[in-house]
Protein backbone atom coordinates (compact mmCIF):
# COMPACT_ATOMS: atom_id res chain seq x y z
CA UNK A 1 0.00 0.00 0.00
CA UNK A 2 1.34 3.40 -0.94
CA UNK A 3 2.27 5.62 1.98
CA UNK A 4 1.53 9.30 2.25
CA UNK A 5 5.16 10.08 1.41
CA UNK A 6 4.95 7.92 -1.71
CA UNK A 7 1.86 9.75 -2.89
CA UNK A 8 3.57 13.08 -2.31
CA UNK A 9 6.59 12.02 -4.38
CA UNK A 10 4.37 10.76 -7.20
CA UNK A 11 2.39 13.98 -7.08
CA UNK A 12 5.53 16.08 -7.16
CA UNK A 13 6.91 14.14 -10.13
CA UNK A 14 3.60 14.51 -11.92
CA UNK A 15 3.60 18.25 -11.31
CA UNK A 16 7.19 18.58 -12.59
CA UNK A 17 6.31 16.55 -15.71
CA UNK A 18 3.28 18.72 -16.33
CA UNK A 19 5.31 21.92 -16.02
CA UNK A 20 8.10 20.72 -18.33
CA UNK A 21 5.56 19.56 -20.93
CA UNK A 22 4.44 23.18 -21.19
CA UNK A 23 7.92 24.36 -22.09
CA UNK A 24 9.05 24.85 -25.67
CA UNK A 25 12.06 22.98 -27.06
CA UNK A 26 14.15 26.15 -26.72
CA UNK A 27 13.12 26.60 -23.09
CA UNK A 28 13.84 22.95 -22.30
CA UNK A 29 17.25 23.29 -23.90
CA UNK A 30 18.18 26.32 -21.79
CA UNK A 31 16.85 24.68 -18.64
CA UNK A 32 18.78 21.49 -19.33
CA UNK A 33 21.90 23.50 -20.12
CA UNK A 34 21.65 25.37 -16.82
CA UNK A 35 21.13 22.19 -14.80
CA UNK A 36 24.02 20.41 -16.54
CA UNK A 37 26.48 23.25 -16.04
CA UNK A 38 25.59 23.57 -12.35
CA UNK A 39 26.05 19.82 -11.88
CA UNK A 40 29.32 19.92 -13.80
CA UNK A 41 30.73 22.78 -11.74
CA UNK A 42 29.76 20.93 -8.55
CA UNK A 43 31.16 17.47 -9.35
CA UNK A 44 33.96 18.09 -11.89
CA UNK A 45 37.10 16.27 -10.66
CA UNK A 46 40.70 17.27 -11.11
CA UNK A 47 42.07 13.95 -12.36
CA UNK A 48 41.96 13.47 -16.14
CA UNK A 49 40.58 9.91 -16.04
CA UNK A 50 37.66 10.89 -13.83
CA UNK A 51 37.17 14.15 -15.72
CA UNK A 52 36.63 12.24 -18.97
CA UNK A 53 33.96 10.09 -17.30
CA UNK A 54 32.12 13.02 -15.72
CA UNK A 55 32.22 15.12 -18.89
CA UNK A 56 31.05 12.19 -21.01
CA UNK A 57 28.10 11.44 -18.72
CA UNK A 58 26.96 15.04 -18.19
CA UNK A 59 28.01 16.97 -21.29
CA UNK A 60 27.54 14.20 -23.85
CA UNK A 61 24.93 11.97 -22.24
CA UNK A 62 22.70 14.80 -21.03
CA UNK A 63 22.32 16.65 -24.35
CA UNK A 64 22.00 13.42 -26.35
CA UNK A 65 19.31 12.11 -24.01
CA UNK A 66 17.32 15.33 -24.35
CA UNK A 67 17.65 15.28 -28.13
CA UNK A 68 16.72 11.62 -28.51
CA UNK A 69 13.65 11.93 -26.27
CA UNK A 70 12.42 14.90 -28.32
CA UNK A 71 13.33 13.69 -31.79
CA UNK A 72 15.95 16.42 -32.21
CA UNK A 73 19.57 16.25 -33.31
CA UNK A 74 22.17 18.39 -31.58
CA UNK A 75 24.89 18.41 -34.18
CA UNK A 76 25.93 14.78 -34.08
CA UNK A 77 25.83 14.32 -37.83
CA UNK A 78 28.36 14.48 -40.66
CA UNK A 79 27.85 16.08 -44.05
CA UNK A 80 30.08 17.41 -46.82
CA UNK A 81 29.82 21.00 -45.64
CA UNK A 82 30.81 19.96 -42.11
CA UNK A 83 33.88 18.06 -43.36
CA UNK A 84 34.99 21.02 -45.48
CA UNK A 85 34.44 23.48 -42.65
CA UNK A 86 36.27 21.22 -40.21
CA UNK A 87 39.37 21.47 -42.39
CA UNK A 88 39.02 25.24 -42.87
CA UNK A 89 38.39 25.95 -39.18
CA UNK A 90 41.33 23.78 -38.12
CA UNK A 91 43.61 25.63 -40.54
CA UNK A 92 42.35 28.99 -39.27
CA UNK A 93 43.03 28.26 -35.59
CA UNK A 94 46.37 26.48 -36.19
CA UNK A 95 48.46 29.70 -36.05
CA UNK A 96 46.88 30.62 -32.72
CA UNK A 97 47.98 27.31 -31.21
CA UNK A 98 51.46 27.62 -32.73
CA UNK A 99 51.98 31.13 -31.35
CA UNK A 100 50.23 30.34 -28.08
CA UNK A 101 52.55 27.39 -27.42
CA UNK A 102 55.50 29.83 -27.21
CA UNK A 103 53.94 32.24 -24.68
CA UNK A 104 55.30 31.93 -21.13
CA UNK A 105 51.90 31.85 -19.39
CA UNK A 106 50.68 29.10 -21.72
CA UNK A 107 53.82 27.01 -21.32
CA UNK A 108 53.54 27.35 -17.55
CA UNK A 109 49.90 26.22 -17.50
CA UNK A 110 49.99 23.37 -20.04
CA UNK A 111 49.84 20.42 -20.15
CA UNK A 112 47.03 20.59 -17.62
CA UNK A 113 47.52 16.91 -16.84
CA UNK A 114 50.94 15.31 -16.57
CA UNK A 115 52.11 13.41 -19.63
CA UNK A 116 55.22 12.87 -21.73
CA UNK A 117 56.13 12.55 -25.40
CA UNK A 118 56.48 8.77 -25.10
CA UNK A 119 53.90 7.28 -27.50
CA UNK A 120 52.61 4.83 -24.91
CA UNK A 121 51.77 7.73 -22.61
CA UNK A 122 50.91 10.54 -25.01
CA UNK A 123 48.55 8.63 -27.33
CA UNK A 124 46.09 7.67 -24.53
CA UNK A 125 46.46 11.24 -23.23
CA UNK A 126 45.57 12.60 -26.68
CA UNK A 127 42.50 10.34 -26.89
CA UNK A 128 41.28 11.64 -23.53
CA UNK A 129 41.76 15.24 -24.66
CA UNK A 130 39.66 14.52 -27.74
CA UNK A 131 36.93 13.10 -25.50
CA UNK A 132 36.97 16.30 -23.44
CA UNK A 133 36.70 18.33 -26.64
CA UNK A 134 33.81 16.19 -27.87
CA UNK A 135 32.01 16.66 -24.54
CA UNK A 136 32.55 20.43 -24.51
CA UNK A 137 31.42 20.85 -28.11
CA UNK A 138 28.37 18.61 -27.61
CA UNK A 139 27.28 20.90 -24.78
CA UNK A 140 28.27 24.37 -26.02
CA UNK A 141 27.97 24.07 -29.78
CA UNK A 142 25.56 21.12 -29.88
CA UNK A 143 22.94 21.64 -27.19
CA UNK A 144 23.22 25.44 -27.01
CA UNK A 145 23.75 26.28 -30.69
CA UNK A 146 23.05 23.69 -33.40
CA UNK A 147 20.33 22.17 -31.25
CA UNK A 148 18.40 25.46 -31.20
CA UNK A 149 19.24 26.68 -34.71
CA UNK A 150 15.48 27.08 -35.28
CA UNK A 151 15.75 30.47 -33.57
CA UNK A 152 18.16 31.70 -36.24
CA UNK A 153 21.76 32.88 -36.21
CA UNK A 154 21.35 34.43 -32.76
CA UNK A 155 21.79 30.88 -31.41
CA UNK A 156 25.51 31.50 -31.88
CA UNK A 157 25.47 34.06 -29.05
CA UNK A 158 23.83 31.93 -26.34
CA UNK A 159 26.89 30.35 -24.73
CA UNK A 160 29.90 32.75 -24.95
CA UNK A 161 29.47 34.15 -21.42
CA UNK A 162 29.18 30.69 -19.85
CA UNK A 163 32.12 29.53 -21.96
CA UNK A 164 34.23 32.42 -20.68
CA UNK A 165 33.24 31.71 -17.08
CA UNK A 166 34.44 28.12 -17.50
CA UNK A 167 37.78 29.51 -18.77
CA UNK A 168 38.27 31.90 -15.85
CA UNK A 169 41.05 29.74 -14.36
CA UNK A 170 42.97 29.56 -17.65
CA UNK A 171 45.84 31.91 -18.66
CA UNK A 172 44.58 35.49 -19.21
CA UNK A 173 45.14 35.47 -22.98
CA UNK A 174 43.11 32.26 -23.30
CA UNK A 175 40.33 33.67 -21.14
CA UNK A 176 40.26 36.81 -23.29
CA UNK A 177 39.98 34.81 -26.51
CA UNK A 178 37.47 32.25 -25.21
CA UNK A 179 34.42 34.41 -25.93
CA UNK A 180 35.29 35.23 -29.56
CA UNK A 181 36.35 31.59 -30.05
CA UNK A 182 32.97 30.41 -28.82
CA UNK A 183 31.20 32.69 -31.31
CA UNK A 184 33.47 31.60 -34.18
CA UNK A 185 33.07 27.89 -33.47
CA UNK A 186 29.33 28.33 -32.99
CA UNK A 187 28.96 30.20 -36.27
CA UNK A 188 30.84 27.52 -38.23
CA UNK A 189 28.85 24.70 -36.62
CA UNK A 190 25.61 26.59 -37.17
CA UNK A 191 26.36 26.93 -40.89
CA UNK A 192 27.46 23.29 -41.02
CA UNK A 193 24.45 22.00 -39.03
CA UNK A 194 27.04 19.83 -37.30
CA UNK A 195 29.52 20.07 -34.43
CA UNK A 196 32.16 18.20 -36.44
CA UNK A 197 34.17 21.37 -37.29
CA UNK A 198 34.51 22.52 -33.69
CA UNK A 199 35.20 19.00 -32.39
CA UNK A 200 38.07 18.52 -34.85
CA UNK A 201 39.52 22.02 -34.42
CA UNK A 202 39.20 21.93 -30.62
CA UNK A 203 40.38 18.36 -30.12
CA UNK A 204 43.32 18.60 -32.51
CA UNK A 205 44.24 21.97 -31.01
CA UNK A 206 44.35 20.61 -27.46
CA UNK A 207 46.52 17.68 -28.52
CA UNK A 208 48.84 19.86 -30.60
CA UNK A 209 49.23 22.42 -27.83
CA UNK A 210 50.26 19.81 -25.26
CA UNK A 211 52.69 18.26 -27.74
CA UNK A 212 54.27 21.63 -28.57
CA UNK A 213 54.58 22.70 -24.94
CA UNK A 214 56.40 19.45 -24.13
CA UNK A 215 59.09 20.54 -26.59
CA UNK A 216 61.21 23.64 -26.96
CA UNK A 217 59.37 26.60 -28.56
CA UNK A 218 59.19 26.43 -32.33
CA UNK A 219 60.40 30.02 -32.59
CA UNK A 220 61.41 32.97 -30.45
CA UNK A 221 58.26 34.35 -28.78
CA UNK A 222 59.73 37.83 -28.31
CA UNK A 223 58.40 39.02 -31.67
CA UNK A 224 54.82 38.21 -30.70
CA UNK A 225 55.32 39.39 -27.14
CA UNK A 226 56.34 42.77 -28.57
CA UNK A 227 53.31 42.89 -30.84
CA UNK A 228 50.94 41.95 -28.02
CA UNK A 229 52.54 43.99 -25.25
CA UNK A 230 49.72 46.57 -25.49
CA UNK A 231 47.34 44.04 -23.97
CA UNK A 232 46.78 44.78 -20.25
CA UNK A 233 47.37 41.14 -19.32
CA UNK A 234 50.44 38.97 -18.68
CA UNK A 235 51.56 36.87 -21.63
Amino acid sequence: MATEDDRRVVGLLGWIREQTDRLSWFQKTLLTGAVLTLLWMYVVPGELDRRVVVDSVLLIGGPLALGLTHGRHIGWNINRVAVRNAVLLSMFVLPFYLVGSTLPTIREFYPMWETSTAPGEFIPHAFQLFMLALAAETYYRGLLCVGVRDIGFKAVFISPIVYMIHHASKPPIEFLLSGPTDVLFGAVDYKSNSILPSVIAHGAGLVLLDWLVLHDPLFDPNLFLGVLEWLPIPL
